[in-house]
């Protein structure tokens, strides 16, 4: 299985720096890659995964037809197949993937290129970066791949793409690095920063390897930019850097990916940016916004202010700067570079999680509510960090719908304005305002900006 962007889409460092030369005869011009290909292929294992998930029924979540169509195609369990690939990192079977290959998985099979087979449990999974992290069932010496820094790989640097496509078995295509920084393509939910590359990837080399010339891993094949659903030379790989963070977190025993919060709204600065800010040339994130509890607003940042690198690494976008931080871990310092009335400046800011207060308060309403099973919790930078919200919102966010908040048209990340012309405030305001609603109720909530409002009869 392989992601696609439909718009035109679909630790260990190296001993020594990569040494580049040309063939010095022709037996190594006959050679070509295969002494490489020897080296890294057994590495690169191929991902089977089964899932278990509910079909429904085709009016499902229609206002007009769902009433009259009730308890047709009644929903029931079937299995859904993945096809992916993956990289052994350590000899004691920690293997990392892409998560639509293997997240919420309920069996797992590797296969090695020795047609050796292990089951494979998840340690740690994120659906934002498209990573997971497995643990190979008794597994022990196990070929590996060391990780490179990512930060040192250059445009124009010759790599090798070995996965597993269309399930034909393993395959290696070779091209160059075409890119840096890519960091506004959108992967399914990903949205992160990428490599990019022109060695031709296709559905199944999903988690993969990228690797250079030297045999080390630089990123994972991620996504591809295609009209067709094939390879059209613009492939992404999401960097090593980012890889051994995940491996580091899954082996303290993290099962989902600790990311620090930045608690800024940020946007690029393009040219015309510049001009107003007396910058020679675009570069860096404008602080837009910042929340009061924000570890850069602890460090003195205000909102204006352009931040122009983290860690001495360039950073020209939101998410650049969220890839910057997430490579740097939870609990260090990054030493970030600003710039203000056109001086720059370096601060250490720690990188931490979103904090949980005041107390977000998950609250499962109960049976004498008109939606049983709803849970909500109050909005603090938690919740923001979770689902995405605007620093300024307050309120109560729906954290799961339940089986009949679903049914209403509620939706994971919604935030609840009101009930009735009720005030939501708090978690116990939405219990109050679902026990005796009356016959017909109103919720108001904001999703994704829009201001909606859901009407059904209690």
């Amino acid at each position: 299985m392989f992601r696609i962007l439909a718009v035109a889409l679909c630790l260990l460092p190296l001993p020594a720096a990569a040494e580049t030369r040309v063939p010095q005869s022709q037996a190594e011009i006959s050679l070509g890659f295969a002494p490489l290909v020897k080296q890294a292929a057994p590495a690169v294992v191929n991902i089977y995964a089964k899932r278990i998930v509910q079909t429904q029924s085709p009016f499902a979540g229609d206002p007009f037809f769902e009433d009259f169509f009730r308890g047709f195609g009644t929903p029931r369990p079937r299995v859904q197949n993945s096809l992916g690939s993956g990289v052994i990192l350590a000899e004691d079977g920690i293997v990392v993937s892409n998560y639509h290959v293997v997240g919420q998985a309920t069996d797992i099979r590797v296969v090695l290129s020795d047609r050796r087979e292990f089951s494979a449990t998840v340690l740690l999974g994120d659906e934002e970066s498209d990573l997971a992290i497995l643990r190979l069932d008794d597994a022990s010496d196990l070929p590996t791949l060391p990780l490179r820094d990512s930060d040192r790989v250059e445009v124009g640097e010759l790599v090798l793409a070995i996965g597993n496509p269309f399930g034909v078995g393993q395959t290696v295509s070779s091209g160059i690095v075409s890119g840096l920084a890519r960091s506004g393509i959108a992967t399914g939910n990903a949205r992160g920063y990428f490599l990019q590359t022109d060695a031709p990837i296709n559905p199944g080399n999903s988690g993969g390897a990228l690797i250079d010339v030297n045999g080390a891993l630089i990123g994972i094949n991620t996504a591809i930019l295609s009209r067709s659903g094939g390879s059209n030379g613009i492939g992404f790989a999401i960097p090593s850097n980012l890889v051994a963070q995940f491996v580091s977190q899954a082996r303290d025993g993290q099962s989902s990916f600790q990311r620090p919060w930045a608690g800024l709204a940020g946007q690029p600065v393009d040219f015309d940016l510049a001009g107003s800010l007396g910058l020679a040339t675009p570069e860096g994130v404008l602080i837009s916004d910042i929340h009061p509890a924000s570890p850069f607003a602890e460090a003195g940042f205000h909102v204006g202010d352009v931040v122009t690198e983290v860690d001495g690494q360039p950073v020209n976008s939101p998410s650049e700067m969220l890839f910057r931080m997430s490579v740097r871990g939870i609990g260090s310092d990054a030493v970030v570079t600003w710039l203000r009335n056109g001086e720059h400046s370096d601060t250490k800011v720690r990188m931490l999680i979103a904090p949980d207060k005041p107390p977000a308060n998950e609250t499962v309403l109960s049976e004498r509510t008109v939606l049983p099973g709803l849970t909500v919790a109050r909005i603090n930078p938690q919740m923001m960090a979770r689902y995405n919200l605007p620093l300024n919102v307050e309120g109560v966010v729906v954290t799961d719908p339940g089986p009949y908040g679903g049914r209403v048209g509620l939706n994971p990340g919604d935030v609840l304005l009101g009930i009735n012309d009720a005030a939501t405030e708090t978690p116990r305001q939405v219990d109050r305002a679902l026990r005796n609603p009356g016959r017909r109720v109103r919720m108001d909530v904001v999703r994704q900006g829009r201001r909606l409002s859901l009407r059904f009869r209690a």
